[in-house]
């Protein structure tokens, strides 16, 4: 049951929730865009989870699924992200930015991407899409089902078991959300204050984002390679 919890803690360190999660904050109407999301994301992770678990249970598929996806890929990807913030850090980006400012300077008219206009019409529909596509199974989820088959615990309780896997992975999109829902007042004016936060630092939040992801994706690839 601990590599269960342990699988399920490294899963929820994912790059692509964290980043997604920030920027529908920073969207109006989060809630919903949220909410729409979370609706997605569990319903392939479950629906594959359970698949995993029961369908392809003992016939060493999890396994080999697990081994395909190289720990040294989250190792070489966090250490490129610890090395971009570094870059950030000391301003060698500045020269840069200031070039790049001044060929976008004629542009500043242009319409935001589409993904970001389709995002913010705060439409659950399109969340629960990307929810969908986005969520699809890493290496410590399925070293998580790889657990949870080896239980050998009735339906129900495996059923349970990958639900509550799914709670956990999950949490860095539930929490906010829940937040919404307990507290809607201090959550709105909390967001608010992080909108304006990012918007008066938004090298600093590059720096301690990339840093941080960065330093999750290595955690997670060590945590894989101990666990092999």
């Amino acid at each position: 049951m601990s590599r269960v919890f342990l699988f399920s803690l490294t899963a929820m360190l994912n790059p692509t929730l964290l980043a997604a999660t920030t920027v529908m904050l920073l969207l109006p109407k989060p809630k919903q865009l949220m909410l729409g999301y979370l609706l997605g994301a569990m319903l392939t992770s479950i629906t594959l989870g359970l698949l995993i678990v029961f369908a392809l249970q003992g016939s060493g598929a999890v396994d080999s699924a697990k081994r395909t996806v190289n720990p040294a890929v989250d190792l070489a990807v966090g250490a490129l992200l610890v090395v971009v913030a570094f870059v950030l850090g000391t301003g060698r980006q500045e020269r840069v930015m200031e070039r790049r400012r001044r060929q976008t300077a004629a542009k500043e008219d242009k319409a935001p991407p589409r993904w970001q206009r389709a995002l913010s019409t705060g439409s659950p529909r399109i969340t629960f899409a990307v929810g969908v596509v986005l969520t699809l199974p890493g290496a410590s989820y399925l070293a998580a089902l790889t657990a949870v088959s080896k239980l050998d615990y009735s339906t129900v309780e495996t059923v349970l078991l990958v639900l509550m896997v799914n709670v956990i992975m999950l949490a860095l999109l539930e929490l906010p959300l829940i937040g919404f829902f307990v507290a809607p007042e201090w959550t709105t004016t909390a967001v608010q204050r992080a909108k304006n936060w990012f918007s008066r630092n938004a090298l600093r939040a590059a720096v301690i984002g990339a840093a941080a992801v960065g330093s999750l994706l290595i955690t997670r690839g060590v945590v894989t390679l101990l666990s092999n």
